[in-house]
């Protein structure tokens, strides 16, 4: 099985794609994992990618596409992977199906914006041991304090609601377009993203045709 997952930010794609990984013993991977395997073992791609980085530009497509090339063909990956959150724009899935990268499913979970705000902008996280916590979803036992050391809770800047509609306003321009790409290939299946991890990992496995 050969899978793309996508969705918003927020949306539960790894989650989904580690269970995923578990159910079907396939292998999850991501560009920034990649990226950072092919840098630590000094591959000529990797040194590539490094260059780039080093000089703070962004890395081409065609170079991350040749890099994701590489990982899945690797012995792990010969039962199928799962690739979390990429392809993220059409031009990146069409480079990829140009170099004969192949997908049995591109799987979106669907999430509304006013959910994905509500999940993102009451994520809290301990200032000191880093511990997450969620308002509504995993409160603190004491408001405002770590369980496990005491420390404050905080709000990282991205999880603001402003930040967090800036960036599903990227992702509504630059990746859900991708949706019509695979309809029209007949490889999108779609899972509604729900409150219980339960309940969107159920959908997710219908939708794969699976439960």
């Amino acid at each position: 099985m050969k899978i793309t997952i996508m969705g918003p930010p927020g949306g539960g794609k790894g989650t989904q794609a580690e269970l995923l990984e578990k159910r079907f013993g396939i292998t999850h991977i991501s560009t920034g994992a990649i990226i950072r395997k092919a840098i630590s073992e000094r591959t000529p791609l990797g040194l590539a990618v490094q260059d780039f980085i080093a000089k703070g530009d962004l890395v081409p497509d065609d170079v991350v596409i040749s890099m994701v090339k590489e990982r899945i063909a690797e012995p792990d990956c010969e039962a199928g992977y799962i690739l979390d959150g990429f392809p993220r724009t059409i031009p990146q899935a069409e480079a990829m199906e140009s170099m004969g990268i192949s997908l049995d499913c591109a799987l979106e979970i669907r999430v509304e914006d006013d959910a994905i705000v509500e999940r993102l902008s009451g994520r809290r996280e301990c200032g000191k041991c880093a511990a997450p916590y969620h308002v509504k979803f995993n409160p603190p036992k004491v408001e405002g304090k770590c369980d496990k050391c005491g420390g404050d809770l905080i709000t990282r800047a991205d999880d603001v609601p402003e930040a967090i509609r800036e960036r599903l306003s990227v992702y509504h321009a630059q990746t859900e377009p991708l949706r019509r790409f695979y309809q029209e290939r007949g490889l999108l299946r779609t899972a509604k993203g729900c409150e219980e991890l339960a309940d969107t990992t159920k959908n997710v496995l219908q939708a794969l045709g699976v439960e």
